[in-house]
């Protein structure tokens, strides 16, 4: 069962990281977007986001970039 819990995880994760990609202007590097008004998202999340950022160099931010 927690094999199959960690399987959901991983691929719920991996199919939002692939939809909220966004391309910061400043720096021309891509970026994962969590909503800022949800920010329960981004705390689900965030231990992945270090795996994620060590492993691909990806950036997160929590709300979106533009201004």
């Amino acid at each position: 069962m927690a094999v199959i819990m960690l399987v959901l995880y991983l691929g719920s994760y991996l199919a939002y990281r692939t939809v909220h990609i966004e391309v910061w202007e400043r720096n021309g590097q891509p970026y994962v977007i969590f909503p800022a008004s949800s920010p329960i998202v981004y705390y689900l999340y965030r231990p992945l986001t270090y795996l994620d950022g060590a492993l691909t160099g990806m950036g997160f931010h929590l709300g979106s970039h533009h201004e």
